[in-house]
Parts: C-alpha cells; structure tokens; sequence
C-alpha cells in the first residue's frame, strides 16, 4: 500500500503524517518535494530513532500546500494538535521570568513569566532574566534607586514605602508628570542593558553618604555597584550595538542535535538555554522547526537572530516576522561559532548519561515488550488499591509513556464498597476506567499492570474481557517481604521470574513502587479530609457554610494546623477561631 502511495504523491511543498498500526499519527512532517522527502524513508538503512520510527509505520497521509512557509505553519499545528511521538515537544522547557514597567500613568516593575497573557504590553518587558531571583534583584535594585509606585490599588493615606523614600507617595500629592516620565526614561534605558546613568547615580550617592560618615549605608550602596557589576558587566559579549537578539548555535553526533541559545540583550549575554533532541529528520529541519516552535511559548522575540548556515533563514524569517541573518564573517560570526562550540560541550559532556538513561527506559521497556511478545509498547497504564478496615477505599493508576512517568495522565478513583473486598475494588477501578476509554474514544493503553497476585489479575481480566476491550493484563507478584517478586499472565497462565539484579526488574519494580506512593499519598489526603471534616463538626460556631469553605480552601487537617489564631480570624469570629485551633493543637496527624 505504501508503495502504491508513494507513487502517486506529488513533488510539492506540504506535509505529512506518519501512522501506526492503531491508525494514530506519529510523526509529522514537512518537505519542499513530499515525493522525494517520503521515498527516503522507505529506502536505504537507518539509525536510532529514525529506524525505530520506520518500523512503525504502516501508513501515511500528505497535504499539499502552496508555499514553505505555509507548510511550516501547518506542521507547527498539526504536532499541536495530534501531539506524535517522534516529534519534539518543547512544552517542558523552561519559562524565564520578564521585568513589565507597566503602560500605567504612574508605573510599577513587576516580574511575569507568562509572557501570552501580555501581549498588550509586550514592548515594555524585558529580559529574559536566568532565573526569578536575578529577576527580582532588578527589580528591588531599580526601587532603590527611583521611587516608583509599589501599590496595585490606591490606599488612602502614603504607606510605608513613601516614608522609607522608595515611594513619592502618589496616593496623596500630586507628583509632576515630567519627574515620573524622566524616571521612566532612565529605567528603560537601565533595562535595555545601558547601567552607566544607574551606576554613576550610585557612585555619587555613595561619596555623599561616606563624606556624612553614613559608613552603613555607604556599604549598601556598594553592593548594588558590585551587583550591577557582577550580572550586568561581566556578560559583555563585542558587538557595539545595543539590538535585543538571539544566537542559535547546534551540534550533532550519533544521531543526536545539540541545540544552545544566547539571549543578547543591551550588548551582553544575559542568559543561555540548551537542549538535546535525538534526529528523526535531516539537521536542517529538525532545526529550522525547533527555532520556530521555541518562542511559541513564555519567551519573547527580539528584534534579530543570528542563525548557523544550515537553517533555512528565509523560511524562518517569513515565519516570525524578524530579521534572521547567517553571519558570514567577524564578531558576529565567532558568536554563532561560540554557540556551536557550547553545544559541542553540552553533547559531549551529556551523551553518556543520555545513553545510560535510554537503557533504563526506551531499551528495558523494548525488552519488556519481547518478553510478553506485544507487538508495541509505548503506554503502560498500572493499577494499585488502598484502604483501612475497609474504609477510605481508594485506586490510583500511573501511566508510563516509552519507559517514562507521564504525570498529567495520572488519575485517583475513590471506590464505593460496603466490606472490605480487594477484588471487587480492582473490579470497579478497571470498569470505571475502561468503560469511559471506550465511550469517550479515550488512547488505549498496549498493556495494563495490577499491583496483586493472581486474584487481582483475574478481577481486571474479567473486566476488561467483558469491555472487549483488546488489552493485555498482566499482574506483579509480591513475596513475603513485599517486595515485586514474579510477573503474572494470561493466555497462557504463567508466573514469570525476572533476574533481580536486572535492568526489567528495577523497571518494573519503579512502576509498582509510583503506583503504590501516588495511590497511598491520596488515601493519606482522603483521611486527612475526614479527619477534618470530623474536627469541624464539633467546633460550635462552625456551621455548614463555614465548613465548607474551610474544606475548600484548606483541604487538609496539616495545611489547617500550619495556621495561628490571627490567620483563623480572618475567616472565623475570634472565639471560635481559638476553639478551632486549641483542637487542632491537640489532634495527633
């Protein structure tokens, strides 16, 4: 079929969608020719994860487009939509932290890393900083020095700001525009990386406070100096122009991309990101598209990128709207050099540890699947149940995406039992789940794992046969010691034995003990509730209004003992807030 296809794709620009045995997209791609860019992989060897993606392709789907920028736009949102599983997400990578000088009649400097909720003020941000502290240090360094509004609203009289001279107390006096907008003047231009007015207004108040003798804080002022110095001035890269601009430099080796970014701002280097990416692609796409899908998210475009030849700069530039250059020689060129020679550094330096973390997972959880001979493995969905004397009953399930914990696919279930029945629990979890994959068109899992012996497993493979639900059961065994001992099966009934000391039993022996610690710390929050909920009903005064809103807010007996009698009255009159605490006092979590 594949074949027959090929020959009928055309020779134009557009994209691609890679499909697997299920029928769901795992790749997606674009090409300048789609004829040419699919035929190569139907050809030929491959390597790492190319050949493993190869494998799995069983069809394909193209969409011609007009243009390659038109194409790249598509791409960029088909992997949003179908989220593949070659492609590279970003949606991990680090946020940075921004400085706002607010668009306000009297502004104020905040600090924001949701850069997409402030699009209406995206010209007056500025950064990114390394981290919220660097960030914050600005901020407390710039209101030491111009005595901005701190308030969000109004209050009615000057606060304590104005009497400590970092406020000219707006609120009350009427300050002349022209002070607050020379104020404004010299804070954008200490923002956009020029320090000398800040630190020459420094340095004079500095000699004021030493000749008064005012030696303290003649000291403070000093270390602001030294502050400004150390972050500001030591980052100095030679370009003489002050263009906000970002430097992408790359390296490859044994199938895997290194990517660095210097952040320039104001002439000097304010922060670096980095990352590692196993090819799937050629160089010149996998890269191209990580450049574009690298400021979809939390960090700003500046004015210029400087970009190694390889990437396609016009299509980028088409794309994001910005100038995008490929030095060809001086100091802007040693800077992409310098980008490049760091991503070297970082794959050399990062490459053993990445193999060492693939075995422990891509590669043990590729045995797991030849040991139960599945035809793929990529989602493992694990079930555990907890309870006490049969009260409390609760499951959890974690789910283990190509070897790895996936987080946000994690799920809690309280059961409803009226005796204490492990059986049945496993029963109703499996159900509740299954049952709502199947009407709600839910992913799949390719193997399913119960924590218990051979009652569990029979309790789940009940179910799920009677779902039709075409999944894999397996069950992990205990010994006397609690710890995972054999692995369970069906079709046929077999007890496997696992080498202890292998990489598959740690793998599987990770599994059963994030099951048991996420399914356990929720039962602990459950009785901790009730516990709560016990404790309010015989405080007098707490009424079903208040209790609820204590619930709501606090959830928990631990997060409601952190507070003392003043935090308790902002919520509850004063004689019922201590009665409140002296229980709380005496309970024993």
């Amino acid at each position: 079929m594949i074949k027959d296809k090929l020959a009928l794709t055309p020779n134009k620009p557009g994209c691609y969608l890679m499909k697997n045995m299920d029928g769901n997209i795992i790749y997606v791609g674009k090409a300048k020719k789609l004829k040419n860019r699919l035929s190569s992989y139907f050809r030929g060897t491959h390597t790492g994860k190319t050949q493993k993606l190869v494998s799995e392709i069983v069809d394909f789907e193209y969409i011609v487009v007009g243009s390659e920028t038109e194409a790249l736009i598509l791409e960029l949102n088909l992997i949003k939509k179908h989220n593949p599983k070659y492609n590279i997400l970003l949606r991990d990578d680090k946020s940075y932290p921004y400085i706002e000088l607010t668009n306000e009649p009297v502004p104020r400097l905040l600090i924001v890393r949701n850069i997409n909720r402030k699009k209406t003020n995206i010209n007056r941000m500025y950064g990114p900083y390394p981290n919220a502290y660097a960030a914050k240090k600005t901020v407390e360094l710039l209101n030491r020095m111009y005595p901005l509004r701190k308030c969000r609203t109004y209050p009615k009289k000057p606060c304590l700001y104005y009497h400590i001279d970092q406020c000219l107390g707006y609120c009350a006096f009427k300050i002349d525009e022209e002070v607050i907008r020379n104020m404004e003047k010299e804070i954008i231009q200490f923002l956009k990386g020029d320090s000398s007015l800040v630190t020459n207004k420094i340095k004079e108040e500095m000699l004021i406070e030493s000749e008064k003798m005012n030696y303290e804080k003649a000291k403070e002022l000093k270390d602001l100096l030294d502050y400004i110095e150390v972050t500001l001035v030591k980052q100095k890269v030679e370009i003489n122009d002050l263009t906000p601009r970002d430097v992408f430099g790359f390296y490859i080796d044994q199938d895997y991309l290194s990517v660095q970014v210097f952040f320039i701002r104001g002439g000097k280097i304010i922060e670096t990101h980095n990352n590692i990416i196993e090819l799937v692609d050629g160089v010149e796409e996998e890269l191209t598209r990580y450049i574009a899908k690298f400021y979809e998210k939390n960090v700003l475009l500046p004015k210029e990128l400087f970009v190694p030849n390889i990437v396609d700069s016009d299509l980028l530039e088409t794309y994001l709207k910005i100038k995008v250059k490929k030095p060809l020689r001086g100091v802007k060129k040693k800077i992409v050099e310098m980008a490049n020679n760091n991503a070297k550094i970082l794959l050399e330096e990062e490459l053993e540890l990445i193999k060492k973390e693939e075995k422990r997972t891509i590669v043990v959880n590729e045995e797991l699947k030849e040991l139960l001979n599945l035809p793929k493995l990529d989602r493992i969905e694990i079930f555990d149940n907890s309870h006490l004397f049969g009260s409390y009953s609760v499951s959890g399930m974690v789910v283990f995406i190509n070897g790895k914990p996936s987080k946000n696919d994690y799920r809690k279930f309280k059961i409803e039992l009226d005796k204490n029945d492990d059986y049945e629990a496993m029963r109703q979890v499996i159900y509740r789940r299954y049952y709502r994959v199947m009407m709600e068109g839910l992913v799949k899992p390719d193997l399913i794992i119960v924590d218990g012996g051979l009652g569990q497993l029979n309790a789940a493979y009940e179910v799920i046969t009677n779902l039709n639900v075409n999944v894999p059961v397996i069950g992990l065994k205990k010994d006397e010691k609690h710890r995972t001992s054999k692995l369970l099966t069906f079709n046929p009934t077999r007890e496997i034995d696992i080498n202890k000391r292998s990489d598959l039993f740690n793998y599987l022996e990770r599994m059963q003990d994030e099951v048991h610690r996420y399914t356990i710390n929720y039962h602990k929050q459950l009785r901790s509730k009730g516990a709560l909920e016990s404790i309010l009903d015989k405080v007098e005064g707490i009424g079903t209004k208040r209790k609820t809103d204590l619930l709501k807010k606090y959830k928990t007996i631990n997060k409601l003992k952190e507070l003392g009698v003043e935090e308790l009255q902002e919520i509850l009159p004063m004689n019922v807030a201590i009665n409140l605490y002296e229980r709380l006092k005496n309970y024993e979590v």
